[in-house]
């Protein structure tokens, strides 16, 4: 009865009578209907592809804790990345697997201009011009003890390592790379790479932060990929963020804002889509997160066990990330994402 009164005095229905009426269901019940009040969609354009390159020719190495994910030479390397341009991929980011006699405490070799991360940008430039390239200026691959700066008694340093980083960072944009993501979390990278950028050149490059960096069990299978596994001693923990910590994450990515850059990234992601929407809601910045290697092969154990609809699950996470608002998505389902958006 209460659902059908109205107020004698305004003759506006009562709340009993509108809840009544309301039928949320309404706008469900055809494929057509949904698609045309969908709030969130994903493209291509939203697409970054992580790929690992090594020495040689000719050869794709299987990663064994990520299934359908290989390091790859660079003539293997150049085709792939020819598909997922022609698929619409907007960009890569590289990362090298380097042989260990080239490695050492302080991670000399990212200072070798024609290193393998940086021919493998030129190479994939003048290949697929069309195609962005990213590059990290963390030393951990580098590096004999698996850290991402300089190892000094014990301690990761922080100002010796900003200025080799910023070194690094030249050199890559030299080689081609249009966007260095630095994941190193030292204070003051960003500013550092930003001044030594301008200063010799190259203002037009730009800086995705990985602003927000967490001290997270889920790198495992990245860390098998650039090879660095059982070369690590001890954990990250005294330079990534604790993965407790969301206003220390804001004030990271604030800092990293006033020292120039022009993305912020968080990493990893579905397990942090809470900062990623206060980070897009309080800085407003173009915002990106890494759905990294662990995330990745969780879904794809799952799915080799028939546990979940892998391609489902896949699709959900990423539409995940756009609800919590990226701008874009770091991922090795890439090429797959891709081609299932193209069909």
């Amino acid at each position: 009865m209460n659902r059908m009164f109205r107020d004698l005095k305004t003759g506006r229905r009562t709340v009993d009578e509108i809840t009544g009426s309301r039928r949320l269901r309404r706008m469900r019940k055809a494929d057509w209907s949904r698609r045309l009040v969908q709030e969130n969609r994903l493209t291509v354009d939203d697409l970054i592809w992580p790929i690992f390159v090594i020495e040689g020719e000719g050869r794709r190495e299987p990663i064994d804790a990520m299934p359908g994910v290989f390091r790859m030479t660079l003539d293997v390397a150049i085709k792939e990345v020819e598909r997922a341009a022609k698929l619409g991929v907007p960009a890569i980011a590289t990362f090298p697997n380097v042989d260990r006699s080239l490695r050492d405490q302080t991670g000399s070799e990212i200072l070798n201009a024609d290193n393998i991360l940086n021919r493998a940008s030129r190479a994939i430039k003048a290949a697929v011009p069309e195609i962005g390239i990213i590059t990290d200026a963390a030393l951990d691959p580098f590096t004999s003890h698996g850290h991402d700066g300089i190892l000094r008694d014990g301690i990761i340093v922080n100002d010796e390592t900003v200025s080799q980083v910023a070194q690094a960072a030249v050199l890559q944009a030299a080689a081609g790379a249009d966007i260095i993501a630095p994941s190193d979390m030292m204070d003051g990278r960003i500013g550092a790479i930003r001044d030594a950028l301008d200063a010799n050149g190259f203002q037009d490059v730009a800086i995705m932060s990985y602003a927000t960096k967490f001290a997270s069990a889920y790198y495992g299978p990245y860390r098998e990929a650039i090879g660095t596994a059982g070369l690590l001693k001890g954990d990250k923990k005294t330079y990534y963020i604790d993965h407790a910590n969301s206003e220390e994450a804001v004030r990271e990515a604030e800092q990293d804002v006033l020292e120039g850059a022009d993305m912020l990234m968080v990493k990893p992601g579905l397990p942090y889509l809470d900062i990623i929407r206060r980070l897009k809601d309080e800085l407003r910045m173009p915002t990106f997160a890494y759905q990294v290697s662990g995330e990745y092969a969780m879904i794809k154990a799952a799915a080799a066990n028939g546990w979940i609809d892998g391609e489902k699950v896949m699709m959900e996470s990423l539409a995940a990330f756009k609800r919590a608002g990226c701008d874009g998505i770091l991922t090795y389902f890439a090429p797959e994402v891709a081609e299932l958006l193209k069909g």
